[in-house]
């Protein structure tokens, strides 16, 4: 038997379970005051929800399961598929499919706060694993630009709570990046894969997604042209609307402005013309949260008014917000941040279990108290409870000891 996790998963020691409650929570109250409503949804979804959900790489990244019984015999048989099911990749796509399953006893507009937990078939790293926490909020139902601007405020809410320190929310809208590029002689099937290169823009440069373009086999006139604008980053909305018109950037314009004034200085709002964002299913505004302190992101979302429509055959108004929790976590691990605002003892007992258990619950009252038999070898115990984040501890007699 192994005792190591599954290669890209882990375990977590008591105190880091503890702080990544306590991150749940804080997010959570933010939310639940902002009028979300937490719904559930299963782990494993269908196999061809999964694979037609435009979720860009991630579909290269589902962890599939196996057909059972007769089914797995007769697809080995036939040469069938194999899978008829899939671990979720993202809760982007268990949302959708859960309104469209029961919209009828929804409010609409449609708030909603997920969190839990999503696999991907990733290469295991640092900062990256297969098993993984997300924090959503979404809504279903409004096509207007205030969905955005409450949901970019909302969730700087919760960014704050979490101290971290300073952030900045970079905003893009595909509609207007896919306008610039038409512009520039992209057909409209290719649009996609030029935002796959553009996206990569702050990892290889201007001259980098140039070479990718040209690889690629794109028509070397629109490469040109596209050249011609990279060259004079960083592109600020008010060149863009210059190129595209104004009537394509108001929206956007909109969200920017007043989602500064939410903000208050409090934290940056910024127009970023390569933005893209992986998933396929994007078709409007994109945003993301950059960590200033630690140079990275750690929130990302947008609209995606068409992935409803594949289940409903209706297209409903859809956007959301994802926290990137475990960035966050092993964030706030670096900075030794210690869970929990009340005070933790450990009560140790010789003799009498009861009459300890009684002094442990007048203590209770103050601190969180474990009971524990005291141990042989009292100098190690006690350093592991003041590694595990406790304060002291007491005899029977009730008596605190501090470290």
């Amino acid at each position: 038997m192994k005792i190591k996790c599954v290669k890209g998963m882990r375990d977590y020691l008591p105190e880091e379970a503890e702080l990544r409650e306590e991150m749940q929570n804080k997010i959570f109250e933010v939310y639940r005051k902002n009028g979300f409503s937490r719904i559930m949804t299963p782990a494993v979804e269908d196999a061809e929800n999964l694979d037609k959900s435009d979720g860009g790489d991630n579909l290269n990244l589902i962890f599939k399961i196996l057909k059972r019984g007769e089914k797995l015999s007769k697809a080995l048989e036939t040469g069938g598929e194999l899978c008829d099911l899939g671990l979720r990749y993202d809760l982007t796509l268990p949302l959708t499919r859960y309104f469209a399953a029961n919209r009828q006893n929804l409010t609409m507009p449609f708030k909603a706060v997920q969190t839990d937990k999503v696999y991907r078939a990733e290469n295991p790293q640092k900062g990256r694993l297969r098993e993984f926490m997300q924090c959503d909020i979404d809504v279903i139902g409004d096509p207007e630009p205030e969905c955005e601007i409450e949901l970019i405020a909302v969730t700087a809410q919760a960014i704050e709570v979490l101290e971290i320190g300073e952030f900045t929310v970079r905003i893009n809208d595909r509609r207007v990046l896919n306008s610039m590029l038409e512009k520039c002689g992209f057909g409209e099937n290719e649009l996609s894969s030029v935002c796959i290169s553009f996206d990569k823009l702050d990892k290889i440069g201007a001259e980098g997604v140039i070479a990718e373009l040209n690889e690629k086999g794109f028509e070397t006139s629109a490469v040109e042209k596209f050249g011609d604008i990279l060259s004079e980053l960083p592109l600020d909305l008010q060149k863009m609307t210059e190129i595209v018109g104004e009537e394509e950037t108001a929206r956007l314009t909109k969200i920017i402005e007043q989602s500064e004034i939410i903000a208050d200085g409090k934290y940056k709002i910024v127009y970023d013309a390569s933005l893209v964002r992986g998933q396929g299913y994007y078709t409007g505004t994109v945003f993301e949260v950059r960590s200033e302190k630690f140079g990275s992101s750690i929130a990302g979302g947008g609209r995606y008014d068409k992935l409803i429509g594949k289940f409903i055959g209706e297209d409903i108004p859809a956007c959301g917000f994802s926290i990137g929790f475990e960035r966050i976590f092993s964030i706030l691990c670096d900075m030794k941040k210690k869970a929990g605002t009340r005070k933790k003892i450990a009560v140790l007992y010789e003799n009498s279990f009861s009459d300890a258990y009684k002094k442990a619950e007048e203590l209770r009252g103050e601190y969180d108290t474990a009971l524990f038999k005291k141990p042989k070898k009292m100098k190690a115990f006690l350093d592991r409870l003041q590694n595990s984040g406790y304060v002291g501890f007491a005899y029977e007699d009730g008596n605190i000891r501090n470290f």
